[in-house]
Protein backbone atom coordinates (compact mmCIF):
# COMPACT_ATOMS: atom_id res chain seq x y z
CA UNK A 1 0.00 0.00 0.00
CA UNK A 2 0.90 3.40 -0.52
CA UNK A 3 0.03 5.39 2.52
CA UNK A 4 1.35 8.23 1.06
CA UNK A 5 -1.72 7.87 -1.62
CA UNK A 6 -3.77 6.93 1.04
CA UNK A 7 -3.28 9.96 3.61
CA UNK A 8 -3.94 11.98 0.54
CA UNK A 9 -7.17 10.10 -0.73
CA UNK A 10 -8.74 9.57 2.57
CA UNK A 11 -8.02 13.55 3.22
CA UNK A 12 -9.00 14.75 -0.52
CA UNK A 13 -12.81 12.80 1.03
CA UNK A 14 -12.97 14.27 4.41
CA UNK A 15 -12.65 17.68 2.53
CA UNK A 16 -15.57 16.99 0.02
CA UNK A 17 -17.27 15.74 3.34
CA UNK A 18 -16.64 18.70 5.25
CA UNK A 19 -17.38 21.09 2.36
CA UNK A 20 -21.22 19.77 2.50
CA UNK A 21 -21.44 20.36 6.05
CA UNK A 22 -19.95 23.09 6.24
CA UNK A 23 -23.73 25.53 6.59
CA UNK A 24 -24.26 28.28 4.18
CA UNK A 25 -25.31 31.68 6.13
CA UNK A 26 -27.53 34.46 5.27
CA UNK A 27 -25.62 37.77 4.55
CA UNK A 28 -26.17 38.80 8.25
CA UNK A 29 -24.00 35.81 9.21
CA UNK A 30 -21.77 36.17 6.41
CA UNK A 31 -18.88 37.27 8.48
CA UNK A 32 -19.44 34.21 10.85
CA UNK A 33 -19.65 31.80 7.64
CA UNK A 34 -16.38 33.37 6.16
CA UNK A 35 -14.18 32.97 9.46
CA UNK A 36 -15.67 29.25 10.45
CA UNK A 37 -14.51 28.51 6.62
CA UNK A 38 -10.84 30.13 7.16
CA UNK A 39 -9.83 28.06 9.53
CA UNK A 40 -12.07 24.80 8.49
CA UNK A 41 -10.28 24.88 5.12
CA UNK A 42 -6.95 26.50 6.04
CA UNK A 43 -5.30 22.93 5.40
CA UNK A 44 -3.66 20.38 7.94
CA UNK A 45 -3.44 16.86 8.15
CA UNK A 46 -6.83 15.34 9.17
CA UNK A 47 -5.25 13.26 11.01
CA UNK A 48 -8.18 12.98 13.49
CA UNK A 49 -11.03 12.00 10.79
CA UNK A 50 -8.73 9.89 9.08
CA UNK A 51 -8.25 8.05 12.74
CA UNK A 52 -11.83 7.69 12.57
CA UNK A 53 -12.10 6.09 9.00
CA UNK A 54 -9.22 3.72 9.63
CA UNK A 55 -10.42 2.09 12.64
CA UNK A 56 -13.73 1.88 11.18
CA UNK A 57 -12.03 -0.29 8.70
CA UNK A 58 -9.75 -2.27 11.08
CA UNK A 59 -12.99 -2.98 12.54
CA UNK A 60 -14.32 -4.82 8.94
CA UNK A 61 -16.31 -1.98 8.32
CA UNK A 62 -16.87 0.57 5.26
CA UNK A 63 -14.95 3.74 6.35
CA UNK A 64 -18.49 5.65 5.45
CA UNK A 65 -20.00 4.56 8.62
CA UNK A 66 -17.61 6.65 10.35
CA UNK A 67 -17.49 9.39 8.01
CA UNK A 68 -19.92 11.93 9.75
CA UNK A 69 -17.80 11.39 13.25
CA UNK A 70 -15.08 11.82 11.09
CA UNK A 71 -15.75 15.50 9.90
CA UNK A 72 -17.23 16.08 13.59
CA UNK A 73 -14.17 15.43 14.75
CA UNK A 74 -12.58 17.75 12.49
CA UNK A 75 -14.62 20.31 13.36
CA UNK A 76 -14.48 20.43 16.58
CA UNK A 77 -10.82 19.96 16.30
CA UNK A 78 -11.03 23.75 14.33
CA UNK A 79 -12.60 25.12 16.80
CA UNK A 80 -10.12 24.21 19.75
CA UNK A 81 -7.47 25.63 17.54
CA UNK A 82 -9.42 29.17 16.69
CA UNK A 83 -9.89 29.39 20.45
CA UNK A 84 -6.03 28.23 21.21
CA UNK A 85 -4.65 31.07 19.49
CA UNK A 86 -7.24 33.61 20.96
CA UNK A 87 -5.29 36.58 23.26
CA UNK A 88 -6.75 34.94 26.48
CA UNK A 89 -4.86 31.66 25.74
CA UNK A 90 -1.81 31.00 23.91
CA UNK A 91 -1.94 34.29 22.04
CA UNK A 92 -0.28 33.09 18.79
CA UNK A 93 -0.31 34.90 15.28
CA UNK A 94 0.26 32.66 13.27
CA UNK A 95 -1.30 29.36 12.32
CA UNK A 96 -0.24 26.63 9.48
CA UNK A 97 1.34 29.27 7.47
CA UNK A 98 -1.63 32.27 7.92
CA UNK A 99 -2.44 34.31 10.03
CA UNK A 100 -4.65 32.78 12.58
CA UNK A 101 -8.60 33.66 13.16
CA UNK A 102 -8.39 36.56 15.95
CA UNK A 103 -6.23 38.21 13.61
CA UNK A 104 -8.21 38.44 10.42
CA UNK A 105 -11.82 38.10 11.98
CA UNK A 106 -11.27 40.26 15.09
CA UNK A 107 -11.53 38.41 18.43
CA UNK A 108 -15.28 37.94 18.79
CA UNK A 109 -15.57 36.72 15.61
CA UNK A 110 -12.89 34.16 16.81
CA UNK A 111 -15.03 32.97 19.46
CA UNK A 112 -18.27 32.51 17.25
CA UNK A 113 -16.50 31.15 15.04
CA UNK A 114 -15.17 28.19 17.27
CA UNK A 115 -18.76 28.34 18.76
CA UNK A 116 -20.68 27.63 15.59
CA UNK A 117 -17.88 24.95 14.56
CA UNK A 118 -18.22 23.11 17.91
CA UNK A 119 -22.20 22.84 17.86
CA UNK A 120 -22.27 22.12 14.02
CA UNK A 121 -19.94 18.97 15.05
CA UNK A 122 -22.94 17.70 17.41
CA UNK A 123 -26.14 18.45 14.76
CA UNK A 124 -23.45 16.41 12.16
CA UNK A 125 -23.06 13.34 14.75
CA UNK A 126 -26.92 13.95 15.27
CA UNK A 127 -28.30 13.87 12.06
CA UNK A 128 -25.43 12.24 9.69
CA UNK A 129 -26.51 10.67 7.25
CA UNK A 130 -25.29 7.27 8.16
CA UNK A 131 -25.37 3.86 6.01
CA UNK A 132 -28.53 1.64 7.61
CA UNK A 133 -25.91 -0.49 9.35
CA UNK A 134 -25.38 1.93 12.22
CA UNK A 135 -28.18 1.72 14.48
CA UNK A 136 -29.42 4.67 16.88
CA UNK A 137 -27.65 3.01 19.67
CA UNK A 138 -24.39 3.29 18.27
CA UNK A 139 -24.50 7.24 16.86
CA UNK A 140 -25.77 7.71 20.76
CA UNK A 141 -22.43 6.24 21.87
CA UNK A 142 -20.09 7.88 19.09
CA UNK A 143 -21.89 10.90 20.15
CA UNK A 144 -21.30 10.35 24.48
CA UNK A 145 -17.72 9.53 23.07
CA UNK A 146 -16.59 12.70 21.68
CA UNK A 147 -18.66 14.81 23.91
CA UNK A 148 -16.64 13.51 27.05
CA UNK A 149 -13.43 13.59 25.06
CA UNK A 150 -13.96 16.93 23.94
CA UNK A 151 -15.04 18.65 27.21
CA UNK A 152 -14.11 19.39 31.47
CA UNK A 153 -13.32 15.42 31.44
CA UNK A 154 -10.87 15.63 28.26
CA UNK A 155 -9.79 18.33 26.30
CA UNK A 156 -11.20 21.13 27.95
CA UNK A 157 -9.68 19.99 31.30
CA UNK A 158 -6.44 19.50 30.10
CA UNK A 159 -6.67 23.08 28.33
CA UNK A 160 -7.81 24.62 31.70
CA UNK A 161 -4.94 22.32 33.51
CA UNK A 162 -2.01 23.60 30.54
CA UNK A 163 -2.71 27.47 31.70
CA UNK A 164 -2.59 26.80 35.25
CA UNK A 165 0.69 24.77 35.14
CA UNK A 166 2.18 27.63 32.81
CA UNK A 167 5.46 29.11 34.43
CA UNK A 168 5.23 26.80 37.37
CA UNK A 169 8.13 24.44 37.67
CA UNK A 170 5.28 21.24 37.26
CA UNK A 171 5.37 17.41 37.69
CA UNK A 172 5.36 14.61 35.84
CA UNK A 173 1.49 13.63 36.77
CA UNK A 174 0.18 17.31 35.48
CA UNK A 175 1.93 16.72 32.56
CA UNK A 176 0.73 13.61 32.01
CA UNK A 177 -2.70 14.97 32.66
CA UNK A 178 -2.30 17.31 30.26
CA UNK A 179 -1.18 15.85 27.41
CA UNK A 180 -3.82 12.66 27.82
CA UNK A 181 -6.62 14.91 27.70
CA UNK A 182 -5.95 18.54 25.76
CA UNK A 183 -4.66 16.30 23.30
CA UNK A 184 -4.19 12.46 24.04
CA UNK A 185 -8.73 12.42 24.26
CA UNK A 186 -10.27 13.58 21.23
CA UNK A 187 -7.76 11.41 19.50
CA UNK A 188 -7.99 8.40 21.60
CA UNK A 189 -12.31 9.12 20.71
CA UNK A 190 -11.52 9.49 16.77
CA UNK A 191 -10.18 6.21 16.87
CA UNK A 192 -13.09 4.60 19.48
CA UNK A 193 -16.10 6.36 17.61
CA UNK A 194 -14.79 4.86 14.09
CA UNK A 195 -15.14 1.22 15.57
CA UNK A 196 -18.13 2.10 17.58
CA UNK A 197 -19.67 3.32 14.55
CA UNK A 198 -18.45 0.13 12.72
CA UNK A 199 -20.09 -2.58 15.21
CA UNK A 200 -16.42 -3.59 16.42
CA UNK A 201 -16.58 -6.50 18.83
CA UNK A 202 -14.94 -5.76 22.47
CA UNK A 203 -11.92 -7.04 21.90
CA UNK A 204 -11.18 -5.61 19.07
CA UNK A 205 -12.66 -2.36 20.40
CA UNK A 206 -10.09 -3.08 23.53
CA UNK A 207 -6.80 -3.25 20.85
CA UNK A 208 -8.58 -0.39 19.13
CA UNK A 209 -8.54 1.79 22.61
CA UNK A 210 -4.86 0.89 24.17
CA UNK A 211 -3.73 1.87 20.41
CA UNK A 212 -5.69 5.35 20.54
CA UNK A 213 -4.11 6.12 24.37
CA UNK A 214 -1.06 5.26 23.24
CA UNK A 215 -1.09 7.07 20.02
CA UNK A 216 -2.47 10.48 21.96
CA UNK A 217 0.44 10.99 23.87
CA UNK A 218 3.02 9.64 21.51
CA UNK A 219 2.00 12.83 19.20
CA UNK A 220 1.87 15.08 22.03
CA UNK A 221 5.35 14.34 22.56
CA UNK A 222 6.21 14.56 19.17
CA UNK A 223 4.66 18.28 18.98
CA UNK A 224 6.89 19.03 22.07
CA UNK A 225 9.96 18.01 20.20
CA UNK A 226 8.55 19.77 17.04
CA UNK A 227 8.19 22.81 19.05
CA UNK A 228 11.78 22.86 19.79
CA UNK A 229 13.53 21.43 16.91
CA UNK A 230 11.13 21.96 13.77
CA UNK A 231 11.11 23.93 11.28
CA UNK A 232 8.49 27.32 11.09
CA UNK A 233 8.38 26.95 7.36
CA UNK A 234 6.98 23.08 7.92
CA UNK A 235 5.14 24.05 10.52
CA UNK A 236 3.41 27.05 9.29
CA UNK A 237 4.00 28.63 12.94
CA UNK A 238 6.96 30.00 15.06
CA UNK A 239 9.07 27.19 16.88
CA UNK A 240 10.14 27.45 20.42
CA UNK A 241 6.83 28.79 21.68
CA UNK A 242 6.38 26.16 24.55
CA UNK A 243 9.66 27.17 25.93
CA UNK A 244 8.80 31.06 25.81
CA UNK A 245 5.95 30.87 27.52
CA UNK A 246 7.18 28.70 30.23
CA UNK A 247 4.89 25.44 28.80
CA UNK A 248 5.08 22.57 31.08
CA UNK A 249 5.88 19.70 27.83
CA UNK A 250 7.83 16.39 27.93
CA UNK A 251 11.07 18.48 26.77
CA UNK A 252 11.03 21.50 29.50
CA UNK A 253 10.81 18.42 32.20
CA UNK A 254 12.40 15.79 30.82
CA UNK A 255 15.24 16.87 28.31
CA UNK A 256 14.94 16.89 24.21
CA UNK A 257 16.48 12.85 24.03
CA UNK A 258 14.06 11.42 26.58
CA UNK A 259 11.03 13.20 25.00
CA UNK A 260 12.43 11.71 21.66
CA UNK A 261 12.61 7.74 22.88
CA UNK A 262 9.27 8.23 24.68
CA UNK A 263 7.65 8.93 21.99
CA UNK A 264 9.14 6.00 19.99
CA UNK A 265 8.38 3.90 22.51
CA UNK A 266 4.54 4.73 22.86
CA UNK A 267 4.25 4.42 19.34
CA UNK A 268 5.98 1.21 19.07
CA UNK A 269 3.59 0.10 21.67
CA UNK A 270 0.17 1.38 19.94
CA UNK A 271 1.26 -0.70 17.03
CA UNK A 272 1.79 -3.76 19.13
CA UNK A 273 -1.15 -2.98 20.00
CA UNK A 274 -2.99 -3.93 16.94
CA UNK A 275 -1.58 -7.37 17.38
CA UNK A 276 -4.57 -9.04 16.95
CA UNK A 277 -6.04 -7.64 13.97
CA UNK A 278 -5.54 -8.18 10.43
CA UNK A 279 -4.36 -6.28 7.52
CA UNK A 280 -6.92 -4.19 7.88
CA UNK A 281 -5.53 -2.18 10.40
CA UNK A 282 -2.75 -1.11 8.34
CA UNK A 283 -3.10 2.35 8.25
CA UNK A 284 -3.37 2.30 11.61
CA UNK A 285 -0.29 0.82 11.95
CA UNK A 286 1.34 3.01 9.81
CA UNK A 287 -0.08 6.41 11.11
CA UNK A 288 1.73 5.41 14.50
CA UNK A 289 4.80 5.75 12.51
CA UNK A 290 3.71 8.98 11.18
CA UNK A 291 2.95 10.32 14.42
CA UNK A 292 6.56 10.44 15.81
CA UNK A 293 8.91 10.55 11.90
CA UNK A 294 6.49 13.68 11.18
CA UNK A 295 8.33 17.16 10.19
CA UNK A 296 5.09 19.16 11.00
Amino acid sequence: MNFDAYLAERAERVDKALADYMPTLPAPAKELENAMRYSLFAGGKRLRPILALASAEAAGADPAVALPAACALEFIHTYSLIHDDLPAMDNDDWRRGKPTNHKVFGEAQAILAGDGLLTQAFHILATGPYPPSVGPEQILAAIAEIARAAGAEGMVGGQSADIRAQGKSGDPETLYYIHTHKTGALLKASVRVGALLAGASSSTLSSLTVYGEKLGLAFQIADDVLDSTGDPRLLGKPVKNDAGKQKLTYVTLYGLEKARAEAKRLAEEAEAALMELGPGAEPLRYLARFTVERNH
